[in-house]
């Protein structure tokens, strides 16, 4: 990727050169890195609002109750990552962030739910956590919607239903292809 990237980088300067150009791509350079610099400003905003919404969730009990919500389904779909307490927290934490909408907040979840289930030697339910965790099954897309917010969108979360219906269809294709390639344990 660096290659391609340096590669981009290296054309257009020889455009520029060979245009005359120099003046008007080197501004479009600055403008680019000051637009790239506040639009990561903003998305780091909203994910710092969203990790303290997480963080006030977890500590007035919220998580503990979407933890005892999501017992009976977790034990159903990861019965082997299930018996083992960091590995069943893991996947947990995982699941409420996906389905808070939390990618970034779940990914380390993710990776310690999948070393405990690797570890505990559930390839099939690796396998499923990794649809699930592709699949990206949102209550609320709010890490679309703040970038959608930070770009100015007057209604960042009319994506919601959408949202909904691709996370369907993305997890039944899924779940159709661990069916197919694990042999029907799906």
């Amino acid at each position: 990727m660096s290659f391609a990237i340096f590669s981009i980088y290296l054309l257009s300067l020889a455009s520029a050169i060979l245009l005359g150009n120099t003046a008007a791509a080197g501004a479009a350079v600055l403008e680019g890195a000051r637009e790239a610099l506040r639009f990561g400003m903003e998305l780091a905003a909203a994910l710092c609002l969203w990790s303290s919404v997480t963080e006030l969730l977890e500590r007035g009990g919220a998580a503990d109750a979407l933890a005892r919500f999501l017992r009976v389904p977790l034990r159903a779909l990861f019965p082997r990552g299930f018996c083992d307490q960091d590995t069943r927290a893991a996947l947990t934490e995982n699941l409420s962030a996906n389905l808070l909408g939390l990618g970034n907040a779940a990914t380390p979840a993710g990776i310690r739910a999948a070393a405990g289930l690797s570890g505990l030697g559930a390839e099939r339910e690796l396998h499923l956590l990794v649809v699930l965790n592709t699949a990206s099954v949102q209550l609320l897309p709010t890490t679309a919607a703040s970038i959608r917010a930070s770009l100015g969108s007057a209604a960042p979360f009319d994506i919601t239903a959408a949202v909904w219906v691709s996370s369907a269809v993305s997890l039944l294709a899924g779940l159709a292809a661990i069916r197919l390639l694990d042999g029907g344990e799906a």
